[in-house]
């Protein structure tokens, strides 16, 4: 067991983000193994789950002539448009049947509000309407995080990312993470997150 300053955050492991899902990652479930063998090492335990209406700013479906994969532009910046996928209460919206979910003391739910899409576990899109996992980590007393989930270069990335930038250790663990790899993203998301100090493991 790892010490109790340590804690593992699995990122949207959500039907829609496996194969079959409305926004699957090529061998998403293929992380869900891997993922539950991790869990009994860690004494803190946190799950997110993308959890949109259906009137989301991000959905393609919302925006007229819009194609999904295209970007736009929104009040925080650039945005792509998703096809609609983990709507509140749907079945895609449900963690993968296989995830074991009881390990888990706290689920993060984040993209619920219509207007803002939120990758990271921390913070939504505009980088700094927060979620609340930073205050929960730290009255746990946690300081270092292992990431593993779904998707490795957009909303594993984003929380490595702004978890480097709270001042907390982080190692992603690739094995346990899969990418959509959206023109390049998964490289790019590579080297933000080493710049940021990020230990990326196999």
């Amino acid at each position: 067991m790892r010490p109790a300053t340590e804690a593992l955050i699995v990122i949207d492991l959500q039907n829609d983000f496996c194969p079959g899902g409305a926004l699957a990652v090529a061998g998403g479930d293929g992380v869900v193994a891997p993922i539950n063998a991790l869990m009994a090492d860690f004494a803190v335990v946190v799950l997110t789950q993308d959890w949109h209406p259906a009137d989301h700013a991000s959905f393609a479906a919302n925006h007229a002539g819009a194609a999904p994969f295209s970007v736009t532009t929104m009040a925080y910046g650039p945005q792509v448009l998703w096809p609609a996928h983990c709507v509140q209460g749907s079945a895609g919206a449900a963690f993968h049947p296989g995830l074991a979910t009881d390990p888990a003391q706290m689920v993060i739910r984040k993209g619920f509000r219509a207007a803002i899409d939120s990758y990271s576990a921390f913070f939504e899109n505009d980088h700094a309407t927060p979620t609340g996992l930073e205050g929960y980590l730290k009255t746990r007393g946690v300081t270092d995080l292992t990431l593993v989930g779904l998707a490795t270069d957009f909303c594993v990335a984003y929380s490595a990312l702004d978890a480097a930038r709270l001042g907390l250790g982080v190692t992603v663990i690739e094995s346990a993470t899969r990418a959509i790899d959206l023109d390049g993203s998964l490289a790019l998301a590579r080297d933000r997150m080493r710049a940021a100090g990020v230990r990326l493991v196999a």
